[in-house]
């Protein structure tokens, strides 16, 4: 994804309805559904939208949601059933602009909002209650397809139709699925050095993942082999 490159908002989601939810919380606000007009976008999320593990989702650094319509699309072919904007508890159903592979820190401007990519989506047990499908946490993981998590910088409205242009790409090219998938220890190290908008808990993943590649290297070099690195990650960059 570079500079100048433009999407558009398919669909602006926010909760429909709170469902019981397996954990501690026992509730969940995964069931976003399309809402007409001007949908006002402040630090903390859309206007009209919540969530209730405020534990693990939400804050400034995961405010809005946002999923590609070519992976719905991709998803609904092989599940057989249709998948409409919202069923990934997004708030924004986008079109042209291949959302997982957006690199971490770039900038989009929407209408009057600028918003900043922050993190992947990391799938959990109530997104697999949710989709009534089978493994589909490891399903999810093993396409990578996460869609992303953006940080409001300039508040605003937004619309179905509007259109998303990305204004800002940082040099280190890191994207979200590089980020999700933790397969590459060298560019891990580049976005811990290089971007400075890193939430605590992106650096925590990060880490996560650096420290499984050192303690594959150890062992690897114990068994007088190459290190194995498979089970670290499970896509690749596009």
């Amino acid at each position: 994804m570079r500079v100048g490159d433009c999407g558009e908002v398919r669909a602006v989601c926010v909760v429909h309805a709170e469902l019981a939810a397996p954990g501690r919380v026992g509730r969940t606000a995964i069931d976003k559904r399309p809402v007409p007009g001007r949908v006002a976008v402040r630090t903390l999320g859309l206007a009209g939208d919540h969530v209730c593990d405020t534990k693990h989702h939400g804050g400034a650094h995961q405010a809005v949601y946002a999923y590609d319509d070519d992976d719905a699309a991709r998803w609904g072919a092989e599940l057989g059933r249709e998948l409409p904007a919202g069923w990934f508890g997004e708030n924004l159903r986008l079109a042209g602009l291949a959302v997982s592979d957006a690199v971490i820190g770039a900038r989009w401007s929407i209408g009057d909002t600028v918003l900043e990519v922050s993190a992947p989506r990391v799938p959990c047990a109530t997104f697999q209650q949710w989709s009534g499908e089978q493994q589909w946490v490891k399903r999810f993981t093993l396409r990578s397809d996460t869609g992303a998590y953006l940080r409001v910088l300039t508040e605003g409205t937004i619309g179905a139709g509007d259109q998303v242009s990305v204004e800002y790409v940082p040099t280190h090219g890191i994207t979200v699925r590089d980020l999700f998938t933790g397969t590459d220890p060298d560019l891990l190290a580049i976005l811990l050095a290089d971007e400075p908008t890193l939430s605590d808990d992106v650096r925590i993943q990060a880490e996560r993942h650096a420290r499984r590649h050192n303690n594959a290297a150890r062992a690897a070099e114990r068994r007088g082999a190459a290190p194995d690195t498979d089970h670290l990650g499970t896509g690749a960059r596009r």
